[in-house]
């Protein structure tokens, strides 16, 4: 008797393998497609860790220098000064950065310098900042860095904010990424 092989899959295999793919795709292929927002975020919380670093470091050396005399900035050849009101400016690798109440003001030349989020020495411009796809928007006491590239920059970002007097600690507000 001889039998007859067959050679290929059945419709009911092809079928089953089609939804299979199918349901794989639907699956990963949003995940794939929010990378790019996961990305944002984590550019964010970067940025805010480096200026909740900075401001720290900021605040022991400005402590340390208050009201004391300081060599020149090799950078820029200025002689940094903190006052005895806390407010000055202080030389780092970056630059000279403005100091308001022993912490990194809340400006470009101030917190964001500080940072290092640019790479650049001294106060970093916003056009620097959009080629690294930051933005900042200042306002009284405050300065909000924002992530560009997302739904809404206004709304992928956090806030810096001077302390209001001496003795005194800044905020820095959790992130907000609803716009990322």
């Amino acid at each position: 008797m001889k039998r007859n092989n067959q050679l290929g899959f059945t419709m009911i295999e092809l079928i089953v393998v089609i939804v299979i793919l199918g349901v794989l795709a639907a699956i990963a292929l949003p995940r794939f497609t929010n990378i790019q927002r996961d990305a944002r975020i984590a550019k964010l919380n970067a940025a805010r860790g480096a200026v909740a670093a900075a401001t720290a470091l900021v605040h022991g050396t400005s402590m340390a220098r208050q009201n004391q005399v300081q060599p020149a900035c090799a950078a820029t050849g200025t002689v940094p000064n903190i006052a005895i009101t806390g407010t000055g400016t202080l030389c780092t690798e970056n630059g000279v950065v403005n100091v308001t109440l022993l912490y990194p003001a809340p400006t470009l030349a101030g917190v964001v310098a500080t940072a290092g989020v640019v790479p650049s020495a001294g106060a970093p411009t916003n056009a620097q900042l959009n080629v690294e796809g930051y933005n900042t928007v200042a306002g009284a006491g405050t300065i909000q860095v924002q992530v560009q590239g997302g739904a809404a920059a206004a709304t992928c970002e956090f806030d810096y904010t001077a302390p209001a007097v001496l003795g005194a600690a800044p905020t820095i507000s959790a992130v907000t990424t609803t716009g990322c």
